[in-house]
């Protein structure tokens, strides 16, 4: 898992990198794949924004959020890239039942 945290018109700490790096890692039990993520976090007067973006097979999951506090931002976007996720699963899951399963079945 690698988690790129960049910062504009805010220094990004160990705490904030450590909280995002947390947040970001419950959506990789969600993806098969390895998850390379580019969050940007800023400061605009009293408004903090948070967006990442998550490339996957056949496109990215985007999201981002705003919010007065920066944790918030972050948990918000966490919370919609976690429902993406979800989403982006079960779209690239096969839910048709399988050719050995109608084997079984005798027609009279």
């Amino acid at each position: 898992m690698k988690i790129d945290v960049t910062g504009q018109n805010i220094e990004i700490t160990a705490a904030i990198r450590q909280y995002a790096a947390e947040k970001l890692g419950r959506i990789q039990r969600h993806l098969d794949q390895s998850l390379d993520a580019h969050m940007v976090l800023r400061v605009e007067k009293e408004r903090h924004h948070a967006e990442a973006k998550i490339p996957v097979n056949g496109g990215a999951l985007f999201a981002d959020a705003t919010s007065e506090d920066m944790y918030a931002a972050i948990d918000a976007l966490a919370d919609k890239l976690d429902r993406q996720a979800l989403r982006y699963k079960d779209k690239h899951t096969d839910h048709h039942p399988r050719e050995s399963l109608k084997t079984g079945f005798s027609e009279t």
